[in-house]
């Protein structure tokens, strides 16, 4: 009986002295993400960023998640310092590109979706929101340019836009 009490308070013990790592956080965060529990996510991603504040990665997906909840500002910001922490980041570029077409900073989002372009130049998904960008800037010629280009890197949604804006 002695040993199973030694045994308990040992239990007990480790599991209040176990600490997560920035990854496990990081990896629920992703796991709440899946579920749409965008709010536990950030929660996730704020504990995985106060452990590892140069992950990249951590504040990509904590903007992904308050993109989610429409707080594109809050987005930008963590996109923002995805992108100084990793230049070459070119999923930050674009998502935050989306932010910056959903707040209607068309210009900011072509410029985000330029560098894309430039660091993944098949990166169909960057010439079809570039081209939506342009199309909202009234730019018809070049965002049309733009959506053959990304329907010839396979994204077939360019080619409704065509039909609809470029004809």
């Amino acid at each position: 009986m002695k040993n199973l009490s030694i045994l308990f308070l040992f239990i007990l013990i480790s599991i209040n002295t176990y600490s997560q790592t920035s990854e496990e956080y990081f990896t629920e965060g992703n796991s709440k993400c899946e579920i749409q529990n965008y709010q536990g996510a950030i929660a996730d991603y704020n504990k995985s960023i106060e452990i590892d504040p140069k992950n990249a990665y951590s504040y990509s997906n904590r903007a992904n998640a308050k993109s989610k909840l429409q707080d594109h500002k809050g987005a930008i910001a963590d996109y923002n310092i995805a992108i100084e922490l990793d230049p070459k980041y070119a999923n930050a570029y674009y998502n935050r590109g989306v932010s910056k077409g959903d707040l209607q900073d068309y210009r900011g989002a072509i410029a985000d979706f330029n560098i894309v372009i430039v660091i993944s130049p098949k990166d169909a998904a960057a010439y079809y929101n570039r081209g939506l960008a342009k199309l909202s800037l009234n730019q018809k010629d070049s965002g049309c340019l733009d959506f053959s280009k990304a329907g010839e890197l396979g994204c077939g949604e360019a080619y409704d836009q065509i039909k609809k804006h470029c004809n």
